[in-house]
């Protein structure tokens, strides 16, 4: 049976506040814990004025102490902007609090500017060359095999997950036995062939007997196409603007916003929608299990931010509604 999830950026909506941003994240793990969801995962990025969750560790300890059961992870954690002995003192740090719940998600790809990398001390380019070693590095420190053994984390026992939008993560999951999620809402084009070399290289190890998938889409379910379209339009905007180099906090929504687009900004929506489900709760569903049945995932997770973080948890709620 498919399990569902929720990806969160912890947005930073146009006039409001952080705080008001990390409330909004409380609010919907705790709706995802209620709706029967699995995950809720925090991705981190840094210096982007709209996106809240750079201190992706103590944004996580925040909404564990909020919610009982569902598992708390990172969608991810960029390795290449630490060093893994921190990340181990962190995750180790959440694993003790929120025993059994805990999900490590790894990604590559730093994402930063030559600003970033002078302001974290660090040579990204030559880290994101290091990433492999460095994932093995903090496995080591958790499972007491290296030589300095951290506390918090020496024994700590998340669940490892390698993130990636391209071959080389998937690659990497199956050499290491981990389960592996792909970021099919932003970035689809290599979806299928990842998964496909990716079962098909699987070792098993202790942590992972078989392969497991995780897909992400992108949700916006209301009771009617146009309006969750509207929805929808906070996401699109942001798309847009990162894509033109002009990355601002979330808009409030547009009403036909794809049309008043030129013609290269909607084909790039298009594509980078590939991965989506956007509808009534039965166009919802229809197009998830229609992505399911695609590629085969273990598990969707569901990204989609909208202006008021009220209509994200309805979205929710409708479509696992008409999923469970």
């Amino acid at each position: 049976m498919t399990a569902y999830s929720i990806l969160d950026l912890v947005p930073v909506r146009e006039g409001g506040t952080l705080g008001e941003a990390f409330e909004a994240a409380t609010a919907l793990a705790k709706a995802a814990e209620n709706a029967g969801c699995k995950r809720y995962w925090v991705a981190e990025h840094h210096a982007m004025e709209g996106i809240a969750g750079g201190a992706t560790s103590v944004v996580l300890a925040h909404v564990g102490n909020a919610t009982r059961t569902i598992r708390i992870g990172s969608g991810g954690i960029m390795l290449p902007n630490h060093t893994p002995f921190q990340i181990a003192e962190q995750f180790g740090t959440l694993d003790a609090l929120f025993p059994g719940r805990v999900d490590l998600g790894l990604g590559r790809a730093p994402g930063a500017g030559p600003e970033l990398q002078r302001a974290l001390r660090k040579d990204l380019h030559r880290a994101a060359e290091m990433f492999p070693q460095d994932v093995v590095e903090l496995m080591a420190h958790m499972d007491g095999t290296s030589e300095i053994s951290p506390t918090p984390g020496l024994g700590a026992r998340p669940e490892f997950w390698m993130l990636g939008s391209s071959l080389f993560g998937a690659s990497l999951a199956a050499r290491l036995g981990i389960p592996y999620a792909f970021a099919s809402h932003f970035a689809p084009d290599h979806l299928d062939a990842a998964l496909e070399l990716y079962r098909r290289n699987f070792e098993p190890s202790e942590m992972c007997e078989k392969p497991h998938v995780m897909a992400a889409m992108n949700l916006f379910c209301a009771d009617s196409e146009e309006e969750a379209e509207t929805l929808a339009t906070s996401q699109m905007q942001a798309f847009v603007a990162l894509r033109t180099g002009k990355p601002s906090k979330l808009k409030p929504p547009i009403e036909n916003y794809r049309g008043q687009l030129p013609a290269p900004a909607q084909a790039m929506l298009a594509h980078i929608g590939q991965a989506s489900a956007i509808g009534t709760p039965q166009q919802c569903s229809d197009a998830v299990q229609q992505f399911v049945e695609r590629t085969q995932a273990d598990e969707i997770i569901f990204a989609g931010p909208t202006f008021d973080p009220k209509a994200r948890i309805d979205s929710l709620r409708k479509a696992m509604d008409q999923l469970s």
